[in-house]
């Protein structure tokens, strides 16, 4: 190889580490599927999409979320040094300057701002509320006590409720109901995660499952009745009007795909019911609100 085509090589390879380490600060996969909630938000809420209101929502919904997570990561990014999922977050394992990343995570984050309040005003207090909420009170609560999964509930809540603010300029019934659907499932889905990687989490002094004594049976127990409250909180668009028998057949078919682990964990404790209870918590709102917009459409 000449030394040339030797140089380009590297240049291209610190590009396209350079690149990944972007896209592992704003957390590219999650930020992603934030925005896919808000995108169906949106779509629920008009009869006809209007395409620039949509991407404006989708980047800046985007922004805003990357931004949070980047916060998240430079607030701790000591810890994230101590356990093996993220030791090697860009930040913990020192290829980002902390100064970069609060930059990044700064300019992202006001470009977002911007843009949602671009929408409508209540739009963009949302996700003030949203960034805010997550990085300043959900963040540093993690050490602290395992209410901290509650807290940070509200700003994972908001996308669904984001999206159809952003396309009425208004709240109400509807978007509180998409608020309490996503508020629900986000228990069984974090604390299946939790329970999957606890013994990584007290490396950080975090205890994040529902019991002092983590994987233990009231941790079990208390997944299965907050799967059974997010099935229930489910059903509340079909019971006021929001949508009708296919969507409700649907969600029934979700909520057993997402009850049946959890009834095998509170009977078993085994990890790969948990496992299995995480990966259906990862297509159940999809379904729902997918089944939502074509029952409408």
């Amino acid at each position: 190889m000449s030394l040339t085509a030797e140089k380009e090589a590297i240049q291209t390879t610190t590009i396209s580490s350079k690149i990944g380490d972007y896209a592992a600060f704003i957390k590219l996969r999650l930020s992603s599927l934030v925005v896919f909630s808000a995108v169906l938000g949106y779509m629920l809420a008009v009869p006809t999409i209007d395409w620039t209101i949509l991407t404006i929502l989708c980047v800046g919904g985007f922004l805003v979320t990357g931004s949070s997570n980047g916060f998240n990561q430079i607030i701790e990014r000591d810890l994230d040094k101590l356990m093996d999922r993220t030791k090697d977050r860009p930040i913990a394992a020192g290829r980002m300057a902390i100064s970069e990343g609060f930059l990044v995570a700064s300019m992202t984050g006001f470009v977002g701002v911007v843009m949602l309040f671009y929408l409508n005003t209540l739009t963009g207090v949302l996700g003030v509320l949203a960034l805010f909420s997550y990085v300043a009170i959900y963040t540093p609560l993690k050490r602290i006590t395992p209410w901290a999964v509650f807290v940070g509930a509200f700003p994972g809540a908001i996308p669904p409720m984001l999206g159809w603010v952003a396309a009425t300029g208004t709240f109400g019934l509807e978007p509180g109901i998409l608020f309490a659907l996503q508020f629900m499932w986000q228990f069984p889905h974090f604390w299946a995660i939790a329970w999957k990687i606890n013994d990584d989490y007290l490396k950080a002094g975090f205890r994040l499952l529902p019991s002092p004594n983590g994987r233990d049976s009231l941790s079990s127990f208390l997944i299965l009745v907050y799967t059974l409250f997010m099935i229930a909180t489910s059903f509340l668009p079909i019971m006021f009007g929001m949508a009708g028998l296919v969507a409700a057949v649907f969600i029934a078919i979700a909520g057993v795909i997402m009850l049946v682990p959890a009834v095998k964990l509170y009977r078993t404790n085994e990890m790969k019911s948990a496992t299995k209870l995480m990966f259906a918590s990862f297509v159940y709102i999809p379904i729902v609100l997918i089944a939502l917009y074509f029952d409408k459409i």
